[in-house]
Parts: C-alpha cells; structure tokens; sequence
C-alpha cells in the first residue's frame, strides 16, 4: 500500500494538524507489515437499552456491542488490505483491515471493520462480512486539549442485507452523529 485510505481521502490540511505519532500510525503500512496501536473511546455503545437486542444481534458478526460506557481503552491490530464493496465487478479499494479490541468492564469483545478510500471519503465497513457502512469525516483540532487527536464522525450508515441496501439507518436509530475520539 503506497498511501493509507486515510491519505487518499482526507484533505491535506486536517492531516497536518495530526500528533507526529498519529501521523505515522494513520499512514500507509508497508507490506509485510502490521500496524499497532492503543487508546480510548470517549463513548461506545448508546444508553437506549431498547436497542440492546439489535445490537446483540449485530454483535455476533463483530459489528457493535449491546453497551454504554465511557472511557473504553482499547487495542488494535491494522492489516493492508484491498476490499470489494456493493454492486458485483466493483474495484477492489484500498484498505485497512482492522481487529478492534475493547476491554469494557463485563469482559474484552474485538469488533471487526475494513476503512476504505471512498470517492465520496473515508467509508468503514463493519465487522466480518461488511454488512454495516458508515460514511466518515476526519476532523481534527490545531488547538485545545484534543489537538493532534483524530476525530471520525459517521455522516451516513447503510445495512447491506438480501442484495439490497438501507441508507440513513443512523438516523433512524437516533443517532444522526456518532463521534468517535481516538485520544493519544
């Protein structure tokens, strides 16, 4: 891989704001190479239990977990990788492949996920069969205590099932953003 999804898709001047750290970690992987890495979700899961079961449900193929917590540490594992989304005889795009490593309280759950370089930006294809997309924004602060820090904030989710697809599910599900901070 010559240049991360990351790279290819995020405007140049939100990657010069990164932590020199989180530069090199959000660049490209060389072959034969893995990327490691470590930090803290502010947030992960929802506090609406009334979706718990849904997100069990999601959970058995590594997509979301039926949780609410905050400050979850968590490890990851980032392999190069090319993947084939949507309509069949689509390019394969440029990947990372990740295995997500959360230790909540109740016990670690590994979530599963493929970032892509998307036309329209970065794209995160969700656990081990792709069935859940989230359109990504990259932002990241020049100043403050999250300077360096990068933020994705999902701005569209689709569910692929039964050869079709569902757009604006996050929406549906009261959460039209979902911030996600990786803090150093």
């Amino acid at each position: 891989m010559t240049r991360s999804p990351y790279e290819l898709s995020t405007p140049s001047d939100v990657l010069a704001r990164l932590h020199p750290r989180l530069s090199a970690y959000f660049g490209a992987i060389p072959p034969g190479h893995v990327g490691r890495g470590e930090g803290v979700f502010d947030v992960v899961g929802t506090p609406r239990r009334w979706l718990w079961p849904l997100l069990a449900w999601f959970a058995r193929d590594a997509v979301m977990f039926p949780v609410w917590e905050r400050d979850v540490p968590f490890t990851v594992e980032n392999h190069p990788a090319r993947v084939r989304r949507g309509r069949a005889g689509r390019e394969a795009r440029p990947a990372v492949r990740a295995h997500r490593t959360f230790r909540f309280r109740s016990g670690s759950r590994t979530m599963v996920d493929a970032i892509t370089a998307e036309p329209d930006g970065l794209v995160d294809h969700l656990g081990r069969h792709g069935r859940v997309s989230a359109r990504l924004r990259a932002e990241v602060d020049a100043h403050g205590p999250d300077a360096g820090a990068l933020r994705l904030v999902s701005t569209r989710v689709t569910f692929r099932a039964l050869g079709r697809e569902v757009t604006g599910l996050a929406g549906s599900l009261g959460a039209a953003r979902a911030p996600l901070a990786r803090r150093r």
